[in-house]
C-alpha cells in the first residue's frame, strides 16, 4: 500500500470516528427522553461513521445509504440526532466528488420528508420552521459547499501542475530546437568558410603543380595564393570558434556586439577581397555595385556575403566557367545577382543527391525572410538571384542572428 494510500484510510478512519462520535454523543444526550437510548441506536451511530470508508469509491451510494438509514432511524423511533449530523459527511463526501446536485437533492428530500411528518405530528411550527430548519439547512449547504469548494481547490492545482508540466516539456521542446539550430549555424559557417578556401586551394595547388618546372614565377604566385586562402581561412575559423565561444571581438572578425548577440563574420565590405581572391584563383570576376549603399544589419551583411561567397566556390568547382560576374543592387530590397558563362544548371551540382550548397543558402536567405533563385542564365551559365529585406523579417533576435548566419 503505498503512503498515499494509507493517508487516505487515515483520513477517512478519521472522519468516520468523527461522525460515529457525533451521532453517539447526540444519541447519548436523548433530548427529552426517559430511558437510557438502546443499543441499536448506537449501532446506527457506527454504521454513519463506517460508511464513511466508502466515500471515495461511491459517494453517491454512500449518501444514498445514509439517508436511508437515517429514516430508517427516526422510523424506529430512535432518540433524535437530527438530520444534518448523520448527513454530514455524506453530503460533504458526495459535493467533494463534483456531486454536488445529488448531495442538494438528497438534503432537500429528507429535509422536506423530516419537516412534513414532525408537522403533522404536532411539533411548534415557530420551532420547526424557525431555528431548527435554519439550522439545519444551514449546516447541510455549509458541508455541501466545503466538499465542492475543496474539490475545485484540488482542481486548481491539479491544472497548476499541468501547466508548470507543460512548460517545462515547451521549454526542454525550444531548448531541443535551438541546439539543432545551433549545429545547423555552425556547420553552415564551416561550410562557408572551408569550402571556398579549399576550392581556391586545390585549383592554385593544380596550376602550381603544372608550372613548378615551366614557369616557375606561375607556381610562385599560385603558392602564394595558397598561402594567403590558408591565412584567410585561419582568421575565418578563429573568428568562427570566437563566436561559438561568445568571445567579444571589434565585428569584423566576429565575436560579440554590444548587446552580447554573436555577431557575423565577414559583410559586404570583404567583397573586393573575395572576388581578388576568385581571380587569383583563374576565375575573372566582375563586381558591379548599384544604388546607393546602406548600412545592413549584420546578420544581412553576413547573409549576403555568404550567398556571394558559395555562389563562387560552385562556379569555381563545377561551371567551368570563363567569367564571373556579381550585381549588388541596393533599392527597397537587396538584391545579389551571381552569374557566369560556365556548363549551366548540370555543372552547379542541380542533380538529385547534390547542390547541398545551394540548400544551404535557400536556408540561409528563407530564415531571413527572403527568396533565391536559381537555373541556367538567358545566355548560358549559371544565375543565381537572391533578394534579402534590409531588416530581417524572419525571428528576430539572437536566436534569429545565429540561425541565420
Amino acid at each position: 500500500m503505498g503512503r498515499s494510500r494509507i493517508r487516505a484510510v487515515a483520513v477517512d478512519a478519521g472522519v468516520g470516528a468523527a461522525v460515529a462520535a457525533v451521532n453517539a454523543v447526540a444519541i447519548s444526550a436523548d433530548v427529552g427522553g426517559e430511558t437510557a437510548p438502546p443499543v441499536t441506536a448506537y449501532l446506527f451511530a457506527v454504521a454513519f461513521g463506517a460508511l464513511m470508508f466508502a466515500r471515495r469509491r461511491f459517494p453517491v451510494a454512500v449518501l444514498l445509504v445514509t439517508a436511508a438509514g437515517l429514516v430508517a432511524y427516526y422510523v424506529l423511533r430512535f432518540p433524535p440526532v437530527g438530520l444534518a449530523l448523520p448527513l454530514a459527511g455524506a453530503l460533504y463526501s458526495a459535493a467533494e466528488d463534483g456531486r454536488w446536485r445529488w448531495a442538494a437533492g438528497t438534503a432537500a428530500a429528507v429535509t422536506a420528508l423530516s419537516t412534513f411528518f414532525r408537522f403533522r405530528e404536532g411539533d411548534d411550527p415557530a420551532y420547526l420552521f424557525g431555528l431548527e430548519l435554519a439550522s439545519t439547512v444551514a449546516l447541510m449547504v455549509a458541508m455541501i459547499a466545503l466538499g465542492d469548494g475543496i474539490r475545485a481547490r484540488r482542481l486548481l492545482r491539479a491544472e497548476i501542475r499541468d501547466r508548470e508540466t507543460r512548460a517545462a516539456a515547451e521549454r526542454e521542446r525550444a531548448a531541443a530546437l535551438r541546439a539543432e539550430e545551433e549545429r545547423l549555424r555552425i556547420a553552415r559557417e564551416l561550410h562557408d568558410v572551408l569550402a571556398h578556401t579549399v576550392t581556391v586551394i586545390s585549383v592554385q595547388a593544380a596550376v602550381a603543380a603544372e608550372a613548378l618546372e615551366d614557369d616557375p614565377p606561375a607556381a610562385a604566385t599560385a603558392l602564394g595564393v595558397i598561402r594567403e586562402a590558408g591565412g584567410e581561412a585561419m582568421r575565418e575559423l578563429r573568428a568562427t570558434l570566437g563566436l561559438l565561444r561568445g568571445d567579444s571581438g571589434d565585428g569584423r572578425d566576429g565575436g560579440t556586439d554590444g548587446n552580447g548577440v554573436l555577431a557575423p563574420v565577414g559583410g559586404l565590405a570583404q567583397l573586393d577581397r573575395l572576388v581578388r581572391t576568385a581571380g587569383d584563383s583563374g576565375l575573372p570576376v566582375r563586381l558591379r555595385i548599384a544604388g546607393e549603399p546602406v548600412d545592413l544589419p549584420r546578420v544581412i551583411d553576413t547573409a549576403a556575403y555568404r550567398v556571394v561567397q558559395e555562389a563562387l566556390t560552385n562556379v569555381l568547382r563545377h561551371a567551368g566557367a570563363a567569367s564571373a560576374e556579381v550585381l549588388v543592387r541596393y533599392g527597397a530590397e537587396l538584391e545579389i545577382t551571381v552569374t557566369d558563362d560556365g556548363r549551366g544548371a548540370i555543372g552547379h551540382g542541380s542533380r538529385p543527391g547534390e547542390g547541398r550548397g545551394l540548400l544551404g543558402m535557400a536556408e540561409r536567405v528563407a530564415v531571413l525572410g527572403g527568396a533565391l533563385r536559381t537555373g541556367n542564365g538567358p545566355d548560358g551559365g549559371f544565375r543565381v538571384a537572391v533578394t534579402l529585406p534590409l531588416a530581417p523579417r524572419g525571428r528576430i533576435g539572437a536566436d534569429a542572428a545565429g540561425a541565420a548566419r
